[in-house]
């Protein structure tokens, strides 16, 4: 008997498999992508050396000093506020829903009371690297 046929189309189905989750994942982040966009944009950019906004710019954001991006002025309250703190997923999340409540008397106006958009933000900003 003859394996060579099963085993050819088991490689084609893990194949088609893997190519179908990398499709759904490339699809995940293009929705991250526009949620970002629609809602950070106004005040932040994204591209690797891209200049600020009213806000920093966010690649690179995570894993980043808190108040340290160099072509941005920050406030003396918001450094106090976010001094020794690194932009981590928790943190990202905790600024995303109350700004004020991280950093007192930031500028931030944004929240997002919605914890599956708030993901797709953090998933966008995470990709940033």
């Amino acid at each position: 008997m003859n394996h060579f046929i099963p085993r050819t189309a088991a490689l084609l189905l893990l194949t088609a498999s893997i190519g179908l989750a990398g499709s759904a994942q490339a699809d995940e982040l293009e929705i991250a992508q526009k949620m970002a966009t629609n809602h950070c944009s106004v005040c932040h950019t994204f591209d690797r050396g891209g200049p600020p906004g009213q806000g920093p710019n966010l690649f690179g954001l995570i894993g980043r000093k808190a108040a340290s991006e160099s072509n941005f002025t920050y406030s003396d309250g918001y450094r106090k506020a976010m001094d020794g703190k690194v932009w981590d997923e928790k943190m990202l999340d905790a600024w995303l829903t109350d700004a004020q409540t991280v950093a007192p008397g930031s500028a931030m106006v944004y929240s997002q009371d919605d914890p599956a958009k708030r993901q797709k933000i953090i998933t966008y900003i995470k990709s940033l690297h």
